[in-house]
């Protein structure tokens, strides 16, 4: 499949990732050279894949289909920590991914990855015609995932916030942060911006300011680097 969507537009790695609810992503396929295959693979599969747009996405179900990574990210994702501390380690100049829904609400996401430039428009189009192909193809190959999961993939059908993204949210800054404070964090290292996540909210963007450098305050930190490490720390520790 790989070498085939190869010859309709070239690209440099493939990587197959299979996701159920908040379970670790399972890598069903790369061709990632050994010191690419830690970035791409491993160390996503630690904690930032729980940032991911294409993880997000398929947790709001987005619709089955091929996608650019930009136009399911949030408004700031190029300058949010997230791209900053972990993608743009990867050197990518463009994620696209095709997004294959599974029986017992497990996704497939086949993702191209170019280094060098993004994929025109006529290769983009070129790639969604063979859809049907990609999709047939997976739905046939990886029919089991949702069994593979195991206990997460039983954990997560039955709804157990142990494996609740929404509890690392939750968790995060406990008893320190008020829940206003948790929300901001949650949106901002999603990557939105302070207006989206004022429109979001419900409240002005200088508020959102303020409920930032609040954040900072009591965390006793310096930047959404640090804000993103703590973060991070607080996703691992619940999934």
């Amino acid at each position: 499949m790989s070498d085939t969507l190869k010859g309709i537009a070239p690209f440099d790695y493939t990587v197959v990732f299979g996701y159920l609810g908040a379970a670790r992503p399972q890598d069903l396929f790369d061709d990632f050279p050994r010191g690419k295959r830690k970035i791409f693979v491993e160390d996503y599969q630690e904690g930032p894949y729980l940032l991911d747009p294409f993880y997000l996405a398929c947790g709001n179900q987005v619709e089955p289909g091929l996608y650019r990574i930009k136009d399911l990210a949030p408004d700031r994702f190029f300058q949010g920590e997230y791209f900053r501390s972990y993608y743009a380690r990867t050197g990518l100049a463009e994620e696209i991914g095709y997004f294959i829904e599974m029986p017992g609400k497990a996704t497939v996401v086949l993702s191209l990855m170019r280094a060098e430039k993004a994929f025109s428009a006529k290769e983009f189009r070129q790639l969604r015609e063979f859809w049907p192909v990609v999709r047939a193809t997976c739905q046939r190959h990886w029919s089991d995932l949702a069994a593979q999961f195991g206990a997460d993939a039983s954990a997560t059908s039955n709804g157990g916030l142990h494996h609740s993204v929404e509890l690392a949210f939750t968790n995060f800054g406990e008893g320190v942060l008020t829940p206003r404070e948790r929300q901001v964090v949650e949106f901002t290292l999603k990557g939105h911006s302070a207006d989206a996540v004022g429109r979001i909210l419900e409240i002005s963007p200088g508020t959102v300011r303020i409920h930032r450098r609040n954040v900072y305050s009591k965390l006793q930190i310096r930047s959404q680097g640090e804000l993103f490490s703590k973060f991070i720390e607080t996703l691992v520790s619940c999934v």
